[in-house]
């Protein structure tokens, strides 16, 4: 009996390391625009992505994500706007350190696939759907976010700062 639980224990560990993949941090990065003064674009990112990334293509029913990238690492090129963006007037990292996705669910699609989860940023989690591929070892997958769906800069009228940023992921995996 001890050794057929052994070997069972044994099993299913090889089994979830088999799968999960170890997120490349340097490589990895989550990319915005969002609009600024009516009038232009700013672009940024964010990095430090880490968690656990578990899918295999054919074993679609097992895949999960819970990732989390480090939020005092906005990065806009310029660094009085990064400084207020860390600040309490948007994402307020000092009591929010993290922006966490945890899956729910992972599907096949025409385009590739697809995930649902739980999106967590400033402290307000949000069920989203995020269409991706994964090519080469690569997840790259695309969402729009409305800033005042996480209480981000809600003192800032749209005029100042747009409503809806468009979020690009990559997330390479060893």
């Amino acid at each position: 009996m001890k050794t057929s639980l052994l070997t069972l224990l044994f099993v299913l560990a090889a089994n979830y390391l088999m799968h999960a993949q170890t997120i490349n941090t340097n490589a990895s990065v989550v990319e915005f625009k969002i609009s600024a003064g009516a009038i232009f674009n700013v672009d940024g990112t964010f990095t430090g992505m880490q968690g656990n990334f578990n899918f295999d293509e054919s074993d679609i029913n097992n895949a999960n994500f819970d990732i989390c990238i480090d939020a005092k690492t906005i990065n806009t090129d310029n660094n009085k706007r990064d400084t207020h963006l860390r600040s309490a007037d948007f994402f307020e990292v000092d009591t929010y350190p993290t922006i966490c996705y945890k899956s729910t669910s992972v599907i096949k699609t025409d385009a590739g696939y697809a995930t649902t989860g739980a999106l967590t940023i400033h402290g307000v989690t949000k069920q989203v759907t995020i269409p991706f591929t994964f090519i080469n070892n690569t997840f790259q997958g695309a969402l729009e976010i409305n800033r005042f769906d996480y209480n981000i800069g809600e003192d800032f009228g749209t005029f100042r700062v747009g409503t809806t940023a468009s979020v690009q992921i990559t997330c390479r995996v060893k």
